[in-house]
């Protein structure tokens, strides 16, 4: 497994001054995707809703809604 591309406009072009600890999401060669973002499992884990679960090894992640926004034009529909 390996990232393919970044998905979306990069931290800089979203406003960060240094490019660092920003949000970001990316393709993997299987067609999946990875995320960065900010690690809030303990938080949210209790508002998620009934017929949803979380593994023990997965987590939680938050990217701002820009990030996402941004990345909707790379995400492919199918």
């Amino acid at each position: 497994m390996r990232i393919v591309r970044r998905v979306g406009a990069s931290p800089r072009e979203r406003g960060s001054t240094t490019g660092q600890t920003c949000p970001d999401i990316f393709e993997l060669s299987d067609g999946d995707f990875a995320v960065i973002g900010r690690e809030a499992t303990a938080e949210l884990d209790s508002e998620l809703p009934p017929d949803a679960a979380r593994a023990d090894y997965e987590r939680i992640v938050v990217i701002s809604r820009e990030t996402l926004v941004r990345a909707k034009q790379d995400i492919p529909d199918a």
